[in-house]
């Protein structure tokens, strides 16, 4: 094969990849479409047979697929983080003496409150507690 084919075979694969990388849903997909693209091109240039090519392709599309799915894990993991913190924060506005309003974001923990400083409340603080501290 000249390099000529070579190297158009692997850029139509290159662009067919990226385009139906577009249509997959999750990472795990993405890689799986991805390994198997540079896969079956690494194949068919190492082994230049069919059979080169077909492992290529499978070899990089069970890669693809591990790495696409620990990358999934991880923005599962860190988007049920975030959710936790929301559910945890509570905003308590603060009336200032300008007539301005101050939000101060307090976290539950335990049974009781943690402000932005440190500071532990046993229970949900009022804005009569906090405007000395975060108010002015």
């Amino acid at each position: 094969m000249s390099k000529y084919k070579i190297t158009s075979a692997l850029a139509v694969m290159l662009v067919m990849t990226g385009i139906f990388v577009v249509g997959c849903e999750n990472q795990a997909q993405s890689g799986a479409l991805i390994g198997t693209g540079i896969g079956a091109g690494v194949g068919a240039l190492a082994g230049g047979s069919t059979e080169g090519t077909l492992i290529g392709a499978a070899v990089g599309g069970g890669t693809g697929y591990i790495i696409g799915n620990e990358g999934d894990k991880k923005q599962q993991k860190q988007e049920m983080q975030s959710m936790r913190n929301e559910m945890n924060t509570e905003l308590v506005n603060i009336r200032n003496s300008n007539g301005s309003i101050s939000t101060v974001r307090v976290n539950r923990s335990g049974v009781g409150y943690v402000g932005p400083r440190g500071e532990y409340y046993d229970h949900l603080p009022t804005e009569a507690e906090l405007r000395p501290v975060y108010g002015f």
